[in-house]
């Protein structure tokens, strides 16, 4: 996951510094057409988790846990979401430390506008938005005396507002099915790298990528493995899951990173 990709996958990457970005959401083709009709004041929680390969060559688990809820607003929506707390099964000093670079985030609210037909997503307020994060996280590092935070900050205030919003939106464009262009619209003729099945109102997406990424300090061949199920009543992306493998001499596999982003009801 690079910068670009989300602002936890960032704070993850300065935190503890993994192998080179491997191949990030490029969009496929357009994204499934399905209903788009977001459960109204229904409290979800949207867990995003990263696992990636250390410098030991254990994988690091990371994960946020979000509280979402939608409310209509004239014909499109509002997604309310707030980062409740963050997971980490890494070791101790690097689980200090990710706790340290994240916790200014924890509790901080951000507010997405959603087009009716879920097409366009728009963070509410960017600027103020941007500014809060970038403040706390600065004030959280001084306190600490941690100069990473001040790199991130400065890092996150130099980008283009657009870039800084496509960050702030990464996971959410991820789980609004007509947002996210990485999800194919349909097999290919031959069938050979995505597969479409159906059960009841869920849509499940699998496709199969095959890409390149420095590893271990060499060019390594990789196998890319993405799954999305789709609520198609809904619109809503209830599961993702995104594997990345590296293929080995003899033909074996070994797993250098995953993504899984799940939604559910709050039970």
């Amino acid at each position: 996951m690079t910068l670009a990709g989300s602002l936890g996958g960032a704070l993850l990457l300065l935190a503890q510094p993994l192998p080179a970005a491997l191949p990030g959401d490029a969009a496929a083709t357009a994204p499934a057409q399905v209903r788009f009709a977001p459960p109204i004041g229904v409290p979800m929680t949207y867990r995003v988790t990263t696992r990636r390969i250390g410098r030991d060559g254990a994988l690091i688990n990371f994960a946020l846990v979000y509280a979402l809820e939608w409310q209509q607003v004239g014909r499109g929506y509002r997604l309310e979401a707030l980062l409740q707390r963050i997971d980490s099964d890494a070791r101790p000093e690097v689980t200090r430390a990710l706790t340290m670079m994240l916790q200014p985030l924890v509790g901080e609210a951000m507010a997405y506008l959603v087009a009716p037909d879920g097409s366009r997503i728009d963070l509410v307020d960017p600027e103020q938005t941007w500014a809060r994060v970038t403040a706390r996280i600065e004030t959280t590092g001084a306190e600490a005396g941690r100069p990473e935070a001040r790199r991130l900050a400065e890092l996150i205030a130099a980008l283009p507002a657009a870039e800084r919003d496509r960050i702030a939106t990464a996971d959410i464009r991820a789980l609004i099915a007509p947002a996210n262009h990485a999800i194919p619209a349909r097999a290919p003729a031959d069938g050979a790298s995505v597969s479409i099945t159906h059960d009841g109102a869920l849509q499940t997406i699998a496709r199969v990528e095959q890409a390149a990424a420095p590893v271990g300090g060499a060019e390594q061949p990789l196998a890319i493995d993405n799954l999305w199920t789709i609520d198609t009543a809904t619109g809503l992306v209830m599961r993702e899951r995104r594997q990345s493998w590296v293929i080995e001499p003899g033909g074996g596999r070994t797993l250098v990173e995953e993504r899984v982003r799940a939604l559910e009801p709050v039970r």
